[in-house]
């Protein structure tokens, strides 16, 4: 049985497409130069023009861009360029009629604004926004072609001694050139992908406005003769345009894409500036030639020039502007911009008597995101968030990344308890719903902590007034994080001495069990477990307060029972399982302790219902004591006790591995021994002794 051979790839069906586009352009050359009969000539000629009409119809079939419209009209310009083509050949070389103008120029003519209106619709697809610069730089080489295009082709057929309907075809060319030039020169210039089908369809159009306008200058002076050098252009566009209808990258050609201007490039601006110094150039030849009469279209020319330079330096100079004040990363203000504006406001606020408000924001616990996900996720929560504080704030307060992961807000007209509410919102705005990071990780909790101040209230100058506020989210961050303070962030005694005292508690119990470190670092572990599970700032404080306070019930029982060596008594058993509930007690007499007494009370429930005081299972122990209980257990194991010595770090591990669904729970265990096998946990340090990091 015969093969059946393979059709070519996709991919290289536009190079197969060139190859004979190029053999067949060497036919035509050929039968040109040996004198081959018109018949042969006009077929290889029109054989490459309808080529390239039917391969852009079958690229949009094969390729399916995204953005069909703009393909469909060149490629019906296409057909009519190549019924013209076939028209005017046709008639001129093998049927002898040359008069000018006939139905050929009316279908070349119609082929115009085909193209024009495809190039439009793909320029508007391919720009995102304003691109005013790549505008002006187009508007300003339209300029310098029209102004060339009226001096050489268009004013000389004016003055023409012909017939009216030979002067209107005759000027419709060279002006049908220049409307699709300067469409061509912006696509070229502005944003968008620059693929292999761009730069295709750019050498179509470039190579097509180069052959017309050197084909009515040939005209002009009588000098055109079929089969020159322009067919090479003609046919050369067509085969670009084919290609590049035919190429894979063609559907993509339409997608917007490109970064804002950042300025014109070296050969941007050489283009530039030669186009610009055309029209003096061109002033100086027409009075020398004592053409005096052409003098004020380039007079003119050239004013038009010089308003579309000025206003292109406008816009580099508002460009570097607004870059210098706008953070590269958020796209909020600069913290140099927000300094520089809050001496004016506060002036203008003395001036009308009114209050300003500052606020300062710090993304709580942003190192550990950096450190678990690594810094490009860290970015893509400080934009997430820079977003939500956008929408949460008005377009005339001034918002500015202050810091790495600070925040500053500057509002007109606040005072009294707005700034805190303000506060509030900013602060809600960003916890309300988690962060989407990639990478295949889960979304994550992030909270901020604000701290806010007002003038004149809490300052009367920059550096009182961004003190106070700064000071206020210090007191924040001690307070929790996650919370809003106001200035002056007076302490709460209350809360304050009650923690500082149960801590000096949960310190004297330990002293009585080892001379190992126990609370302390049981909060930390926790702290770093609860990390490592993604769990909210808020979560992670809590499970590290319940660690470093979860022993502080042990303080009502009586010390000889935890110093004794012998075994306990039943009695003796009972009054140690009371100790989370007296744990839980102590702590809840604390304003602001009511989620750690839970954690307190539930840090000895087992995963398996089989714990005390509640005898709680499985997800019913809040998250942060089932985190305690691992770390509880590998911190009791390492430590000498009274009534045996400290085990091995091998021996934690077996036990936490054999506790796993009874005891304890799975998944903390996995993360726990996660962190003790990169070395993060560090060994459980003597009494007294802090431990680096």
């Amino acid at each position: 049985m015969e093969k059946r051979k393979s059709a070519p790839p996709a991919d290289l069906v536009w190079a197969y497409y060139l190859v004979a586009g190029a053999l067949t352009v060497a036919a035509y050359y050929t039968a040109v130069l040996t004198g081959g009969p018109p018949v042969l000539r006009v077929t290889l000629y029109c054989l490459v023009s309808a080529a390239a009409a039917a391969a852009v119809l079958l690229g949009c079939v094969r390729n399916r861009p995204r953005s069909w419209l703009p393909w469909v009209l060149l490629g019906l310009s296409q057909v009519v360029y190549a019924a013209a083509d076939a028209n005017f050949y046709v008639t001129h070389f093998i049927l002898g009629k040359t008069s000018f103008p006939a139905p050929a120029d009316v279908l070349y003519l119609s082929h115009y604004p085909l193209v024009v209106a495809g190039l439009v619709l793909l320029i508007r697809r391919r720009t995102t926004g304003r691109d005013v610069p790549s505008l002006l730089d187009a508007a300003l080489l339209a300029v310098v072609a029209g102004m060339l295009s009226w001096l050489y082709l268009i004013g000389p057929q004016t003055e023409a001694d012909s017939p009216l309907l030979v002067k209107v075809a005759s000027m419709a060319y060279p002006m049908m050139d220049l409307a699709m030039f300067a469409v061509a020169v912006r696509l070229i210039l502005g944003r968008g992908r620059r693929n292999t089908a761009f730069v295709l369809l750019s050498t179509n159009l470039l190579a097509f406005f180069a052959a017309d306008s050197t084909y009515v200058f040939q005209q002009l002076n009588q000098t055109y003769a079929a089969g020159n050098f322009l067919d090479a252009f003609w046919l050369s566009g067509n085969l670009a345009l084919g290609a590049a209808a035919l190429h894979p990258s063609m559907a993509h050609l339409a997608d917007p894409g490109g970064a804002p201007d950042r300025g014109p490039g070296p050969l941007r601006i050489t283009a530039l500036c030669a186009a610009a110094l055309i029209a003096p150039a061109t002033l100086l030849v027409q009075y020398a030639n004592g053409a005096y009469s052409s003098i004020p279209i380039v007079g003119c020319a050239c004013a038009v020039l010089f308003v579309l330079t000025i206003a292109r330096l406008a816009g580099l100079v508002s460009e570097q502007r607004r870059l210098a004040i706008t953070d590269g990363l958020t796209g909020l203000r600069t913290r140099r911009y927000f300094e520089a504006e809050l001496p004016a406001e506060i002036a203008r606020a003395r001036r009308a008597g009114s209050p300003l408000a500052v606020l300062i924001a710090d993304v709580d616990h942003f190192k550990s995101i950096n450190d678990r996900y690594g810094h490009p996720c860290g970015d893509r929560v400080l934009v997430e968030i820079s977003r939500r504080l956008r929408r949460a704030t008005r377009d005339t307060d001034i918002l500015a990344r202050y810091g790495g992961e600070e925040f500053a807000l500057l509002i007109r007209g606040s005072g009294g308890e707005e700034p805190a509410v303000i506060g509030e919102r900013i602060r809600r705005a960003v916890a309300d719903s988690p962060v989407a990071i990639d990478g295949g990780h889960p979304p994550i909790e992030v909270t901020i902590s604000v701290g806010t101040a007002s003038f004149p209230l809490h300052g009367k100058t920059p550096a009182d007034l961004v003190g106070a506020a700064d000071r206020a989210l210090y007191a924040a961050k001690n307070r929790g994080r996650d919370r809003v303070v106001d200035w002056p962030a007076e302490p709460e005694p209350d809360e304050d001495a009650g923690l500082t005292y149960l801590q000096r508690i949960a310190d004297e119990v330990d002293s009585w069990l080892s001379t190992h470190e126990h609370g302390r670092a049981v909060g930390r572990w926790a702290a770093l477990v609860a990390g490592e599970l993604g769990r909210s700032p808020a979560s992670v404080r809590l499970a590290e307060l319940g660690g470093r306070l979860h022993d502080v019930g042990k303080i009502l029982i009586p010390k000889e029972i935890w110093e004794k060596r012998d075994p306990l008594t039943e009695d003796e058993w009972k009054q140690i399982r009371q100790h989370p509930v007296y744990g839980y007690r102590l702590a809840l007499a604390v304003p602001g302790l009511g989620g750690v007494a839970d954690v307190i009370r539930q840090h000895h429930e087992r995963f398996d219902g089989q714990g005390y005081p509640d005898r709680l299972a499985g997800t019913a122990i809040r998250f942060e004591a089932r985190i305690l209980a691992v770390c509880d257990t590998w911190a009791a194991i390492l430590a000498d006790r009274p009534y045996r010595p400290a085990r091995t770090e091998a021996e934690a591990v077996r036990e936490l591995l054999d506790a796993r669904g009874t005891q304890l729970d799975p998944q903390v265990v996995t993360a726990f021994l996660d962190l003790h096998a990169r070395g993060e946990l560090g060994s459980l340090p003597r009494a007294g002794v802090t431990q680096a990091g």
